[in-house]
């Protein structure tokens, strides 16, 4: 007597396999259950270069809806480093058409404080605006690039302070980090950002 395997239900599937099953049946509910799996990175990358968090979030519903698409016609070798700079890329095309509309189309990116404002905030948080000079874009890219030169620790306490809003208290909870540290590696994560930017060589 045979019996018939049972597909797998998409939780039981890799993320490759999900991605071959989504362009060969074009079940909507793989690439769900797919993207869910990297929405909390997404939404990240997203809020580092939209504000307010609404605009953020309207970002990621769209980036899905795009792949719903782009993915039943591209094959893609490592989803989730594609989907991150997909992300990117769909945050800079939002930011160049802002950019475009003019200044009253809203804040365009949360940039970082001087090193100095870390410690007089006291736990407060700040929405800068972007600096003249250079394009927006080169900003953008030249701030990301800064943030993955700088140690761990200064850089997960500079995404934990500033892009998701925690006081000390509460990055310290999440880094296990005393509070002194954290205010240690806010200071010098801030200082490190600031020289790499302005002259990549003096980061140390």
């Amino acid at each position: 007597m045979f019996f018939r395997r049972r597909p797998k239900l998409p939780a039981e599937l890799s993320d490759e396999e999900l991605l071959t099953r989504y362009r060969e049946q074009g079940d909507v509910a793989d690439l769900g259950v797919l993207y869910e799996r990297h929405m909390t990175e997404v939404f990240a990358v997203c809020r580092r270069y939209l504000r307010p968090d609404e605009d953020a979030q309207d970002a990621v519903m769209q980036l899905f809806e795009k792949l719903v698409e782009t993915l039943r016609r591209h094959e893609v070798g490592n989803f989730g480093a594609w989907l991150y700079a997909t992300a990117r890329n769909h945050c800079l095309m939002q930011l160049r058409s802002r950019a475009r509309a003019g200044p009253d189309s809203g804040p365009l990116l949360l940039q970082f404080p001087d090193a100095a404002d870390v410690e007089s905030a006291g736990g407060a948080h700040h929405q800068p605006e972007a600096d003249d000079g250079a394009p927006l874009e080169d900003q953008l890219q030249a701030l990301e690039q800064a943030l993955t030169e700088l140690p761990d620790g200064q850089r997960r306490c500079l995404e934990l302070f500033y892009l998701e809003k925690k006081c000390y208290r509460d990055i310290a909870e999440a880094t296990g980090f005393d509070v002194n540290l954290v205010k240690s590696h806010l200071q010098n994560g801030k200082r490190n950002l600031r020289r790499h930017l302005t002259s990549p060589d003096a980061l140390h």
